[in-house]
């Protein structure tokens, strides 16, 4: 006689996306919302130059033309609201490419968009002599959005659609070949090997409301694509053979996640520069605490990223009096955690 042993409410068996309370995870949700509120406020409450609590708050309610109205309202606000755009992006980012991939370790740069923004600025720098950051997100996001392009239409030659391993492979190649021309064209030119430097290191310091407001139709249109993905990743969860017996349009599931993974990594990278760990470790997190279930791991993962992105930057301008990017102090806390995820066996598959 078969015995069946329900499982305990609350909880996912077996990975089935669905089996955590609803209630649950609205909660988490909205824990994180409330977490990136306190993140926001601590980027614009602390900073390398001490201010006092009452000149924040008079300096975001009631501006008098002050040196606090200026540090608040022209460096940190922005800061704060480019940050909250390139986490937002960056960890839905990578929750789509790890569960289009099905690679736990999968990065959102995976599919080239890293390099290819990085190749597009190198030309706008050397060959196009353009020197200000409003330039660079435009060229950085037409590169990142043409490579992602080529990778995905030779991870689909053959004529049976894109796969993981295709992606990858394809990802892989055209980010070595970049790789190569951009050394070769920035060791050949000093002033052009400076700019891309300060690109290159990840940042979001020095940018304005000018330039969140060049990132954020793209930042906003990916996210909603991403959301409208998330059924579909579900359904490639359990394997295409079931995918497409369960009547699921593989190709343009792939064609809608490409896409919007183009849009939000492309639109992070070309405004901060390559920021790493953070698409890699976010989505983790995100599946630990929400479960497998993609329509609550995205949003989740997005939140994440915001909130992660945020407190770097603020332990990088507290420990190092603001010369120490975001960038680098993402390197720094994720390469252990990239290390620990590596090493443990439960992550071997999506």
């Amino acid at each position: 006689m078969e015995v069946t042993v329900a499982s305990p409410a609350g909880t996912a068996r077996d990975g089935i996306p669905g089996r955590t309370p609803r209630r649950r995870r609205s909660l988490t949700l909205g824990a994180l919302v409330a977490c990136l509120v306190l993140a926001a406020g601590l980027s614009i409450a602390f900073g390398a130059r001490t201010l006092p609590p009452a000149a924040v708050l008079d300096a975001l309610v009631s501006p008098d033309g002050s040196e606090a109205d200026l540090i608040v309202r022209s460096l940190r606000a922005p800061r704060t609201l480019i940050g909250i755009l390139a986490g937002l992006a960056l960890g839905a980012g990578g929750a789509l490419m790890q569960g289009h991939t099905r690679n736990p370790i999968a990065d959102p740069g995976l599919l080239g968009v890293n390099q290819g923004a990085a190749f597009a600025i190198v030309l706008a720098i050397v060959v196009f002599g353009v020197r200000d950051l409003y330039g660079f997100v435009w060229f950085g996001f037409a590169g990142a959005l043409l490579a992602a392009v080529v990778v995905f239409l030779l991870g689909s030659v053959g004529g049976r659609g894109s796969t993981p391993v295709t992606l990858a492979l394809a990802g892989a190649a055209i980010s070595a070949l970049l790789y190569g021309l951009i050394s070769a064209i920035v060791l050949g030119n000093r002033e052009g090997m400076e700019l891309f430097r300060f690109w290159h290191v990840g940042s979001i310091a020095g940018r304005d409301f000018a330039v969140a407001g060049q990132i954020a139709p793209f930042v906003v249109l990916g996210l909603v694509l991403a959301l409208v993905n998330t059924p579909g990743l579900n359904t490639l969860s359990l394997g295409e053979d079931v995918a497409t017996s369960l009547g699921q349009d593989l190709r343009r599931t792939r064609v809608l996640g490409v896409l919007a993974i183009t849009l939000l990594v492309g639109a992070a990278v070309a405004a901060c520069g390559p920021i790493a760990f953070l698409g890699l470790i976010v989505p983790h997190i995100a599946r630990a605490v929400t479960g497998p279930d993609y329509r609550w791991l995205v949003p989740s993962a997005a939140l994440l990223g915001a909130i992660l992105l945020l407190c770097a930057d603020v332990v990088g301008r507290l420990v190092s009096g603001d010369r120490l990017e975001v960038g680098i102090v993402l390197a720094v806390l994720g390469a252990p955690v990239f290390i620990h995820l590596v090493r443990r066996r439960g992550l071997v598959r999506l």
